[in-house]
């Protein structure tokens, strides 16, 4: 949490400094929209995600149980690890850096500049610098995953949504299906039961299409919400 106290810091000097703005442009404040809004992307987010390991106990044969070591201290733990964690990824690439490349160099190279620094970032927080095919793939995923959380805050210049979000599918994957490097959570798999399949359509569909649809839902919901403008944001 200290280092989420020190984020915000040094992200208020450097929109004081370049903007003379303060933390509000990250849209912190609550509001009936913004809750809504984020326990909406948060539901859609989870849900699809949730289907890839779905499939996988229909396609592959795998199976999950409750974890026989659940307890609240775990739980408790895997909320907090998993929303610093998500904290702290936004506010380095949605935070005020983002609302400053919006403002000097518009919207769409603001996103996509955000877009590539996410994929680039995640190949040093998978460790797979050297593996090219690696690279390649997580750079598409967590790069197409950025364009949607920086077009989120662009759309509302608030947090709420890319943080649902992302909330939304690290806290399903990593923590209710334990599949992430952070240990076990809520459910794990059955022993001696890892996803198989001799199909490689099945394997591709399973792997992807799941955020793929995330991604695509998601991104029609942010449409339709309405754009807020800088001086809206500036009242809110």
């Amino acid at each position: 949490m200290l280092g989420i106290i020190v984020q915000l810091a040094l992200s208020w000097l450097i929109v004081w400094a370049f903007e003379k703005r303060n933390l509000s442009v990250l849209g912190f404040r609550p509001t009936k929209d913004r809750l809504l809004s984020f326990l909406v992307f948060f539901v859609v987010t989870a849900f699809f995600c949730s289907t890839a390991f779905i499939l996988k106990m229909y396609a592959g044969k795998q199976a999950w149980q409750l974890n026989p070591a659940l307890s609240f201290n775990l739980i408790f733990e895997g909320l907090r690890w998993n929303m610093v964690s998500v904290l702290y990824e936004e506010l380095i690439f949605r935070g005020v850096l983002l609302y400053i490349l919006i403002k000097r160099l518009g919207t769409t190279k603001g996103i996509i500049i955000s877009a590539i620094a996410f994929g680039i970032y995640h190949w040093f927080s998978f460790g797979i610098i050297g593996n090219v095919m690696q690279m390649i793939i997580v750079f598409f995923i967590t790069g197409a995953m950025g364009l949607l959380l920086a077009y989120g805050y662009a759309k509302t210049f608030s947090l709420y949504i890319p943080i649902g979000i992302h909330f939304g599918w690290n806290l399903t994957q990593m923590f209710i299906f334990s599949d992430g490097p952070t240990g076990n959570g809520i459910l794990v798999p059955v022993t001696g039961q890892p996803f198989r399949t001799n199909s490689y359509f099945i394997f591709f569909a399973v792997t992807f299409l799941p955020m793929i649809f995330m991604l695509a839902v998601n991104y029609l919901l942010l449409r339709r919400k309405r754009k807020i403008s800088m001086e809206d944001r500036l009242n809110l």
